[in-house]
C-alpha cells in the first residue's frame, strides 16, 4: 500500500503513517510551533507536543472527527443505535472481514444486495448481515449500549464509526419498502405431503417413463447384495405393494453418480451414462467399465398393465469415449445427446470434455470444465431458443456453439453467498436449475433459474436463487432471498408454471456424510409474480432427504419425493416414497380432462384436442419435457406454454415452432381450466431426426426403428 501521509511528533522520536488525516486533525496557525529538533538530525524539526510536521504525496486529504452515519445511506437503511454481541453466540452468522474497506455503506449494500434487512458493524472491520428477528433470538445479545461503546473508526471511511469490541453499530432496513415479501401459506394453500408407497430401493435416478411408470436405479450396494440395481413403479398400483414394483434386469455397471435422459426415438427409450470406475458390485462386467456406461431402457406397457423390457447393456461394445462420474446429458437440437464433464472416479482426474452420442468425432475438451475442476460436476445443460447451449457450472456460466461447442458468450460469474460471493451451484456445492416456462409466441427472452448451494470449506448453504436472461447481452444475475439455506434441493417444474422446491438440508455440501440438518420445508416459486415476492413458505415433511435424493411430476399432477442416502450415522437410508400435493391437488375443482389422437407433432403443427370436462373459455395448455432427476439436476425439463384456441369443445393447440425453442423429444401435455391441471397425456414433438431409433448398431440392443 501507499503511504501518502507521514508525520513527526513529540518526543522528537515518534513517527506516524497514513492515507490522510483522520479525527479532525487541522493545520495549525503556523508552521513555528512545530519547534522540536529531530532526535536523528537535531538541525531538522520533528513536530512539537500536540504538533506534527506533516508530508504528503498528492492532495491533503482531512476527515473530520468520526461520527455515527444517519444519512446518505444506501437505499432504505436506518441507524438503530449501538448494541451489544451476543457472548454464547453471534447476533448474525454472517461474518464478513474488510480490513480496509468497511464502512456503512460498503456493508450495508452488501446486506441488501443478498436480500438481508439487518447489518451490523463490530471492531471496525467486521461486516455482518442478518435479519431483525436474530436479535430478539439471541439470549445473551442486543441490548442497547451507549453511543461511545460504538467509537471504532472505519477503515473504509474514516469519518464514521463502525462498532466497537463486543459491540455492534446496528442498522434496519425500513419496513415500509421491504426487500422482499414472502408468503406463509395455510391450509390446502399449503399443499401436503403424504406417504405414497412403501420402496423397495434408495434411488439415484428416477425417471417417469412415457409408459406410465417410474424407474428407479440404485447405486450399487445401497440396497440388498442381491439387489439388480433396477425397478419399475407403477403409481396407479400403489395401494398393492407386491404389485405397485416390478424388479428390472440387465445392468451389468455401476450406475452410481450417471446421468439420465428420455431419448426422442418414437418409444421414448430412457437411457443413462457414465457411472462408478471402481469394483464395487458384482454387476460391474470389468473394473472402470462403469463410467464408460450406456445403458437403456424400453418402457413398456401401461398403467396397470404388465411391463416386461429391461435394461440393456453390452460394455464392450456401446460406451463413452471417456470415462465420466457424475455427467450430465441433454438431447441438442438436432436430436443426438450431448455429454458433458464428469471424473475418472472417486476424487480422480477431471474429465472436461464433452462427446456427443451417437459417437461423432472425438472428446472435446474444455478449459472452463478444467479449470473449475472438482466443483463443476453434474452442470446444468439447456438449448436456447437462439440454438446456443448453455451451461452452468460451479459458480460460471457460459453459452456454446451448438455446433462448434466454441464460447459464444461468457456470462457474468453466478454470485454466492452474501460472506462468500464466490460458492458454487453445482456438485458438490450442489444447487438445482430449470428453465422458467416458454410462453406462446414465444418473443420473451427465456430466464434460467438456479436456486441453493454452497461453500468450499465452511460449507455453509445457501440461501438464494438467481435468475438470469442468458441470450440478452446486457443481462445480469438477478438474486431473491429463500427462508431459509438450501444445499442439495431438487426443484419440480408444475403443469402450473410454478416450481417446487424441496429436499436438501440447511448445511454442508453433497456427499455422504457431508450434510447436515434436514430442511424439511417445501417451497413454491411463482414467476409470474414480481422479483422478491416469488416464494411461499409450503407444508413440511417429516421424512429427511438428503444426498441422492429425488423429485419428479407425475401425470395427474403430484410430485413424487424419493430417496436419501446420507450415510451420516444420524439419518437413514430412505426407501419410503412420497408424494407433494399442490395445492391445485387439494383445491376441491374438478379436473378438466381431454381426449387426443394425434402424439406424435411435427413443429408448427396445429392439433386437435376434445375437451370431455372443463371451461374452455380460459383453457390453457403446457407441456412439460420428460425429466431424469439425480443430484439436484432435473435432465430434460422444459415448460412451454403453446397457443391454443377453443371452439365448443374443440381446442386447437399450435405446436412450438422449431428445434430450439422445443429440442426434439417426449413431453407431458396437461390442459388446465385455471389453476386445475387434467391428466397428461404423453406426446413427441419433433421427431427423432438424428434417427436414435436405429441407434446403436449392436445386436446386444432392441432398436425400435424410425
Amino acid at each position: 500500500m501507499l503511504i501518502s501521509v507521514v508525520g513527526t511528533n513529540e518526543q522528537r522520536s515518534e513517527c506516524f503513517c497514513g492515507n490522510a488525516i483522520v479525527n479532525g486533525g487541522s493545520l495549525a496557525a503556523s508552521d513555528s510551533q512545530c519547534n522540536m529538533n529531530c532526535g536523528g538530525n537535531a538541525a531538522e524539526k520533528c513536530g512539537a507536543g500536540s504538533r506534527m510536521s506533516v508530508y504528503a504525496i498528492g492532495p491533503l486529504i482531512t476527515y473530520p472527527i468520526p461520527s455515527v452515519q444517519t444519512t446518505g445511506l444506501p437505499g432504505k437503511w436506518e441507524y438503530k443505535g449501538c448494541i451489544s454481541e451476543g457472548t454464547n453466540q453471534r447476533i448474525w452468522k454472517y461474518q464478513t472481514i474488510l480490513t480496509n474497506t468497511n464502512s456503512p455503506t460498503e456493508c450495508l449494500s452488501r446486506c441488501s444486495q443478498f436480500g438481508f434487512m439487518a447489518g451490523g458493524l463490530e471492531y471496525g472491520t467486521e461486516c455482518y448481515c442478518g435479519d431483525v428477528v436474530d436479535i430478539d433470538s439471541n439470549t445473551s445479545g442486543g441490548a442497547v449500549k451507549p453511543e461511545s461503546d460504538c467509537k471504532t473508526t472505519c477503515p473504509g471511511d474514516p469519518r464514521y464509526y463502525c462498532g466497537g469490541g463486543s459491540r455492534l453499530s446496528y442498522y434496519a432496513w425500513s419496513l415500509t419498502e421491504p426487500l422482499y415479501k414472502w408468503t406463509y401459506a395455510t391450509g390446502n394453500d399449503a399443499g401436503n405431503y403424504k406417504f405414497f408407497v412403501p420402496g423397495v430401493v434408495v434411488p439415484l435416478i428416477t425417471t417417469l417413463g412415457v409408459n406410465g411408470k417410474i424407474t428407479f436405479v440404485e447405486k450399487a450396494g445401497t440396497g440388498p447384495p442381491n439387489s439388480t440395481g433396477a425397478f419399475e413403479l407403477d403409481p396407479s398400483l400403489a395401494g398393492d405393494f407386491s404389485s405397485a414394483w416390478r424388479t428390472m434386469r440387465g445392468l451389468k455397471t455401476d450406475v452410481f453418480c450417471s446421468g439420465g435422459l428420455t431419448l426422442p426415438d418414437k418409444v421414448g427409450r430412457q437411457i443413462t451414462i457414465g457411472g462408478w470406475s471402481g469394483t464395487s458390485t458384482v454387476r460391474l462386467a470389468a473394473k472402470h467399465e462403469g463410467n464408460y456406461g450406456v445403458r437403456l431402457y424400453w418402457p413398456d406397457g401401461a398403467p396397470g398393465q404388465k411391463s416386461v423390457n429391461d435394461w440393456q447393456e453390452n460394455a464392450a461394445e456401446v460406451k463413452l469415449q471417456k470415462g465420466r462420474w457424475y455427467p450430465s446429458g441433454m438431447v441438442l437440437s438436432n436430436g443426438s445427446m450431448l455429454v458433458v464433464g464428469g471424473e475418472d472416479g472417486s476424487n480422480g482426474a477431471p474429465q472436461p470434455s464433452l462427446e456427443i452420442l451417437p459417437q461423432v468425432g472425438p472428446a472435446l475438451d474444455m478449459d472452463w470444465l478444467r479449470q473449475t475442476d472438482p466443483n463443476n460436476l453434474y452442470p446444468f445443460l439447456y438449448v436456447l431458443p437462439s440454438g446456443g447451449i448453455f451451461v452452468g457450472y460451479y459458480n460460471q456460466a457460459r453459452i456454446l456453439d451448438p455446433v462448434t461447442f466454441g464460447t459464444v458468450r461468457t456470462l457474468p460469474q453466478i454470485p454466492g453467498n452474501v460472506n462468500e460471493p464466490g460458492a458454487g451451484r453445482t456438485y458438490p456445492l450442489e444447487g438445482a436449475a430449470m428453465m422458467m416456462p416458454q410462453i406462446a409466441p414465444y418473443n420473451e427472452p427465456v430466464t434460467m433459474l438456479i436456486c441453493g448451494g454452497s461453500t468450499i470449506g465452511a460449507a455453509i448453504a445457501t440461501d438464494n436463487c438467481v435468475s438470469i436472461q442468458p441470450e440478452n447481452p446486457s443481462s445480469n444475475w438477478t438474486l431473491e432471498r429463500m427462508p431459509s439455506q438450501r444445499v442439495m434441493p431438487c426443484i419440480a417444474a408444475l403443469p402450473d408454471g410454478t416450481y417446487l422446491i424441496a429436499n436438501g438440508a440447511k448445511q454442508g455440501v453433497a456427499g455422504f456424510g457431508l450434510a447436515n440438518t434436514p430442511n424439511l420445508n417445501a417451497l413454491l416459486y411463482d414467476p409470474s409474480k414480481p422479483v422478491n415476492q416469488r416464494m411461499t413458505v409450503m407444508a413440511n415433511t417429516t421424512v429427511a432427504r438428503l444426498y441422492h435424493s429425488e423429485a419428479i411430476l407425475m401425470q395427474d399432477g403430484r410430485v413424487l419425493i424419493s430417496g436419501s442416502d446420507p450415510q451420516d450415522g444420524k439419518n437413514p437410508e430412505e426407501y419410503r416414497v412420497e408424494v407433494f400435493e399442490p395445492p391445485y391437488v387439494l383445491s376441491g375443482l374438478p379436473k378438466p380432462a381431454y381426449t387426443i389422437t394425434n402424439q406424435d407433432w411435427a413443429y408448427g403443427a396445429q392439433v386437435a384436442i376434445t375437451v370431455t370436462a372443463g371451461n374452455t373459455a380460459n383453457m390453457r395448455a403446457s407441456l412439460m419435457g420428460a425429466v431424469s432427476s439425480t443430484h439436484g439436476n432435473s435432465m430434460g425439463q422444459r415448460t412451454i406454454f403453446p397457443a391454443i384456441s377453443c371452439a365448443g369443445n374443440t381446442c386447437t393447440i399450435t405446436a412450438p415452432p422449431d428445434n430450439k425453442i422445443c429440442p426434439p423429444g417426449w413431453f407431458q401435455l396437461f390442459i388446465l381450466d385455471g389453476p386445475t391441471p387434467s391428466m397428461s397425456t404423453w406426446v413427441r414433438i419433433g421427431g427423432d431426426p438424428a434417427q436414435l431409433g436405429n441407434w446403436p448398431s449392436s445386436s446386444s440392443f432392441t432398436k425400435p426403428g424410425m
